[in-house]
């Protein structure tokens, strides 16, 4: 839903709600996606969530920041980043049989609609539907060439995962080669963990692994492929997401083409030619779920007709042909037994509740993640200690508390007045509490500093959480500008810094000082902005000085800027402490300054042209001619239709320069002619 209402015209409380729910959105994910440490249950999750779309639905406003607009997900450091030729979507979901029935509904409208407008083309048939089981995995994209596994990647963003290669090679059911040998093909599958196999695997280990999921994700990221290996991975794969030399009229041939190269297949796969039967097979699933010797957290609805797929099309983050419908999660109660309080790097302390051990669904809780002081008293919480509670499980993550199992008054779960960390008084804003001690508070000094040391913030090569507590504690960094007074005389003698990664360390700190504006201002850790608003203010004013000069009232006039926000920048820039660290940083040699990008031409061939790519470009890469593309207006799109203008045609072109000969789309085949228009 497009911004068609502007921020300052909203409620303060209504504003406030909606970055609040973003900040613990991103916080989430960023825990579930990028770190596999999940802290809150997918049912709560869900909640925060689907909250969110229902105001930004009630303002007709949407954040520049939302998670909404995105498809979320980080790429961890320590893996090759791998952009996929394909983009892998997210999937829209249908928590009841309603919801389901309005997907249904919304579907049959399309086809009516497109039939209606094009009366002189093959009408799209009534919608059929097939089923797959909603694997709770890690999504896997490989890619083989000439019928060679020639790289795996994570999902990442949708557009840009993490290279794998040699850990799914470990997984003994996927082939290293396929009989397909006619072009290039990307398939998507999910790497599990088999329940049976990790109990075998737990009986013996010294450290058991906590649930299947975790176990499969956290092998397939580690570093070290032997340890994949001992994990016994599984993988089955259900989609053909990018294909030269080879295309599909329904979802049955797709699925025949995956088993005739031997990829693995979930036996369970079913097709219906109405929605009813549908609704009825997805209760069936549900009551089977605990049989399965794998994790499933819902099941796949989609059309099987590719010709209707293609024409329904997509949002700007789901298909308009598939829909995920999600199961509802599993409750069992349990005794509270204690809330402990966890820093974290804004100074925010969140309740962390310890239960008695239950086992639910097979996997056994002991940690519930409470939002804050807040969510704590609107649950009847606040006098539950040693008492019942309600817990709910989904996607074996950390539960959420729903409440007391009955009036029974506990013991008082004391709110602190002071920092666990540091001792500081705490400040109660809002629903949250909040340690002000910004240099010598351990916990929120090390996030701040591994947050400023990110990939999209200041992108300092190798450094990790494990290296911002070393250098708190070894040589006094409590601010990010400390890292750059860091000699390699205070480096080499630290416990694992040997010489080479003392060298490393103080090269990277020096070219993260060409970082441009935007990445340096998301490293600041702005309060209530992200990197969608710090790209925007280094767009807009231009210059740093420009930004910690601005007035509230130039900051409201900025696009997507309301008051709130508008207070967060202003007086992060008067912050004292803020003011030292970038000065110092700014004399340390820190450049801040905005990226020049050269003005979008105008007299080129491609400007405002739909352009496509397919095949192999032997002069440059997919991403290079993409770059030179948009540099000369075009917008690159990754699938054909009516309104591309041209498709520019590598080697191995397949199914998409087919379809723009069957349309009538202008192709380029010859590269001197590609590059002759690009220059000119």
């Amino acid at each position: 839903m497009p911004p068609i209402q502007p921020e300052n015209s909203i409620e303060p409380q209504q504003l406030a709600r909606m970055r609040e729910l973003i900040d613990q959105i991103e916080h989430f994910n960023y825990n579930y996606y990028t770190l596999d440490n999940p802290t809150i249950s997918d049912k709560e999750y869900d909640v925060l969530y689907d909250e969110l779309v229902s105001m930004e639905q009630q303002t007709l406003h949407v954040l520049p920041d939302s998670p909404t607009l995105r498809v979320g997900g980080e790429i961890l450091k320590g893996f090759l980043p791998h952009r996929h030729l394909s983009r892998l979507w997210s999937l829209d979901k249908a928590q009841d049989q309603d919801a389901l029935v309005t997907w249904n509904n919304r579907v049959c409208k399309a086809i009516a609609d497109f039939n209606a407008k094009n009366p002189d083309v093959t009408p799209l048939p009534d919608p059929t539907y097939v089923i797959e089981q909603k694997f709770d995995g890690l999504t896997l994209n490989l890619t083989y060439d000439r019928g060679k596994l020639v790289q795996a990647a994570t999902r990442g963003n949708g557009v840009t995962g993490e290279g794998i290669l040699a850990q799914v090679k470990t997984i003994k059911s996927i082939p290293l080669t396929i009989p397909f040998k006619d072009g290039v093909i990307e398939v998507q599958g999910e790497g599990i963990m088999n329940l049976s196999v990790l109990h075998t695997y737990n009986q013996t280990a010294a450290e058991p692994l906590k649930n299947a999921r975790n176990a499969a994700a956290g092998a397939l990221r580690n570093q070290n492929p032997r340890l994949t290996a001992e994990r016994k991975l599984n993988a089955y794969f259900y989609n053909v997401g990018y294909a030269e030399g080879v295309a599909f009229d329904n979802h049955r041939e797709m699925v025949d083409f995956l088993k005739e190269n031997r990829f693995k297949v979930n036996p369970y796969t079913e097709y219906y030619d109405n929605i009813e039967d549908v609704q009825e097979e997805l209760v069936k699933i549900a009551l089977k779920r605990a049989e399965l010797d794998y994790l499933i957290d819902g099941a796949v609805v989609k059309l099987t007709d590719m010709r209707t797929r293609q024409a329904l099309g997509y949002t700007d983050k789901f298909p308009r042909w598939a829909v995920a419908y999600k199961f509802e999660s599993e409750e069992t109660t349990t005794k509270l037994e204690s809330v402990s309080w966890e820093v974290g790097r804004t100074g925010k302390i969140t309740p962390v509740a310890r239960v008695e051990a239950v086992e639910l669904a097979g996997v056994t809780v002991q940690n519930c993640t409470l939002n804050n002081v807040g969510d704590i008293e609107r649950k009847n919480l606040k006098f539950a200690l040693g008492t019942d509670v309600f817990i709910r499980r989904s996607n074996d993550v950390i539960p959420e508390i729903l409440g007391k199992v009955d009036e029974e008054r506990g013991e008082e779960i004391v709110f602190p007045a002071d920092c666990p960390s540091c001792g500081t008084p705490l400040e109660l804003r809002g629903a949250h509490l909040f340690c002000l001690n910004k240099l010598n508070c351990r916990p929120q000094t090390i996030g701040r500093i591994t947050h400023f040391s990110s990939r999209d913030a200041m992108d300092i090569e190798s450094f990790s959480v494990m290296t911002a507590e070393q250098l708190f504690e070894e040589c006094g960094v409590r601010d990010p500008s400390d890292l750059y007074e860091l000699a390699y005389d205070d480096l080499i003698g630290l416990d694992r810094f040997g010489e080479k990664k003392a060298n490393n360390l103080i090269a990277a700190l020096e070219k993260s000082k060409e970082r441009d504006l935007a990445a340096f201002l998301f490293a600041l850790g702005i309060p209530n902005t992200g990197k969608a608003t710090t790209k925007m203010l280094a767009d807009s004013l231009g210059n740093l000085d420009a930004i910690r000069s601005a007035s509230i009232e130039e900051l409201i006039s900025l696009p997507d800027i309301g008051g709130i926000v508008a207070d967060s920048i202003y007086n992060y820039f008067r912050d004292p402490v803020a003011i030292m660290s970038i000065d110092r940083m700014l004399k340390l040699g820190v450049k801040a300054e905005a990226e020049q990008t050269a003005p979008v031409r105008t007299d080129s061939v491609f400007n405002g042209k739909t352009v496509v790519l397919t095949g192999t470009l032997t002069s440059m890469t997919r991403d290079e001619a993409a770059r030179k593309l948009e540099a000369c207006g075009a917008k690159v799109s990754g699938s054909v239709s009516k309104k591309t203008d041209y498709v520019i045609a590598g080697e191995s072109a397949g199914s998409k320069l087919t379809k723009a000969r069957e349309l009538g789309v202008t192709v380029i085949e010859d590269e001197e002619e590609f590059a002759k228009l690009l220059g000119g």
